[in-house]
């Protein structure tokens, strides 16, 4: 583990170039169990483009819900040394940009990833005015722990 206080950094592609945001995807600490702490992660593919947008449609919330648990699927898996995935995941933190438009859909998406409260995360969903890029209307923030 590095020597940071903060924990270990991880980063899905370390090789992308850095932009103008500097975070990691996820920052984990090991302690018996290793806790990883997924930042905010929208639908964007490993080409740069937006899973769920089309030139004449509102952004499809279904799809972009899927695709970023598939994308913190692979986070926690890399994080954690292909010992968890998200159904580690603990708690999370869901945004969306129309509440009344997106829930359902986004509830629907994250129902078939986990299928009961027993294995479900704790789980906050908030309706905010925006996201970083007017092409997400949904947004994801996670917490994981994962057997050492």
């Amino acid at each position: 583990m590095s020597s940071n206080a903060n924990g270990q950094a991880f980063l899905l592609n370390p090789k992308a170039p850095e932009g103008p945001t500097r975070y990691p995807q996820a920052r984990s600490v090991v302690t018996g169990t290793r806790t990883i702490y997924v930042s905010g992660i929208a639908s964007v593919l490993p080409d740069g483009t937006i899973a769920g947008v089309s030139d004449s449609q509102v952004p499809d919330v279904r799809k972009q819900t899927a695709t970023i648990l598939e994308t913190i699927d692979k986070i926690v898996m890399g994080a954690s040394g292909g010992k968890g995935g998200v159904a580690n995941v603990i708690d999370a933190v869901v945004y969306l940009t129309e509440m009344e438009r997106d829930y359902a859909g986004m509830n629907e998406e994250w129902n078939k990833v986990f299928a009961s409260r027993e294995v479900a995360p704790a789980r906050a969903t908030i309706g905010v005015k925006e996201l970083p890029d007017p092409r997400f209307v949904v947004e994801v923030k996670a917490i994981a722990v994962v057997p050492e």
